[in-house]
């Protein structure tokens, strides 16, 4: 599938990689083009732009554009910009973290224009070029099923790790939600191993103790995993 990859920072441009290892035709825009020069040099494929006019003439409609920008204004700006070049039934994906409230509102200005407009939750980190991204997908269901390839290449697998969740916004939504629960979970390891340290009588060995958590426990984790390499490579 030919689509445009629009901010390609740790996330964005991993996403990018792995799009170009899946077979896709990739289009690379990025505030510094060194960063699209890179993506295209190591993975021998992508179409390196400098101008959104550019990125928009590389595709053929009914043409798909993916913003991986900051949330807010940057993001706000960008679309506004494209929305003047983009022809009717093109579809813009955003999968950053944006407030879901301005995804509504942004779906329901490129619907008035005859755009479409896709929210992705993406999760993954810098780990997803490896192991895959999950994505909670909000949107029409045409316009979602249009990108079941970008989705499936970009997944742990064909059928596992993404779906679309409800209409315009959910998909932000439900990773706003998927966030909070992530942050507690962190801060509750947090203090689990602070209260541990603390207990300086009983010299525990913290990368020991997380190493045995994260196998077989209740509360092992990808985020506990994480923490037991993080102990073992600094037990302080």
């Amino acid at each position: 599938m030919d689509i445009a990859m629009i901010g390609l920072g740790r996330m964005g441009g991993n996403m990018a990689r792995r799009l170009l290892r899946g077979g896709h035709r990739v289009v690379l825009w990025n505030r510094t083009t060194e960063v699209a020069e890179e993506i295209r040099r190591e993975e021998k494929g992508g179409e390196v732009v400098k101008t959104f006019e550019e990125v928009v003439a590389k595709l053929k409609p009914p043409r798909h554009l993916w913003i991986m920008l900051p949330a807010g204004d940057t993001t706000e700006q960008a679309l506004k910009s494209l929305m003047g070049m983009l022809a009717k039934d093109d579809t813009v994906i955003d999968g950053g973290n944006s407030n879901f409230k301005d995804t509504m509102r942004r779906a329901a200005m490129l619907k008035e224009a005859g755009l479409n407009y896709v929210d992705v939750g993406t999760s993954g980190g810098i780990w997803g070029l490896t192991v895959g991204y999950g994505m909670m997908v909000g949107g029409e269901a045409r316009a979602v099923e249009r990108m079941r390839s970008v989705f499936e290449t970009l997944a742990p697998a064909k059928d596992q790790g993404w779906g679309r969740v409800g209409p315009s916004g959910s998909g932000h939504y439900v990773k706003m939600v998927h966030n909070g629960i992530e942050y507690g979970m962190m801060q509750a390891y947090a203090e689990g191993f602070d209260i541990l340290h603390a207990k300086k009588e009983f010299n525990l060995n913290l990368a020991q103790i997380s190493d045995m958590w994260r196998c077989g426990t209740v509360i092992r984790s990808w985020l506990l995993d994480l923490a037991a390499a993080s102990l073992k490579d600094d037990p302080e």
